[in-house]
């Protein structure tokens, strides 16, 4: 899989999805390593989304919950990220 764009909302958007990684902790830079460097993607068992796991450069270890905007090329949403074990 290779992610081509990844869109996000503004930086200030309350509802966005710049804030809801925040909330958990994550930074948009931690969330594009994991999306750019994804080997493999799964379907989360909450929602059915697809959802992938990576080591950020700062050393974390997390999930990255996201839409499919486009598929050729591939463009996705992050929805919802979070610091989980490998």
């Amino acid at each position: 899989m290779r992610i081509h764009r990844i869109f996000w909302d503004l930086d200030d958007d309350p509802e966005g999805n710049v804030q809801h990684v925040a909330e958990h902790g994550i930074s948009v830079e931690e969330v594009e390593d994991v999306l750019y460097g994804a080997q493999e993607v799964v379907a989360s068992e909450s929602s059915g989304r697809p959802i992938t796991f990576g080591e950020t450069s700062t050393g974390k270890y997390i999930a990255v919950v996201f839409d499919v905007v486009e598929y050729d090329p591939l463009a996705v949403y992050p929805v919802t990220a979070y610091e989980t074990e490998p």
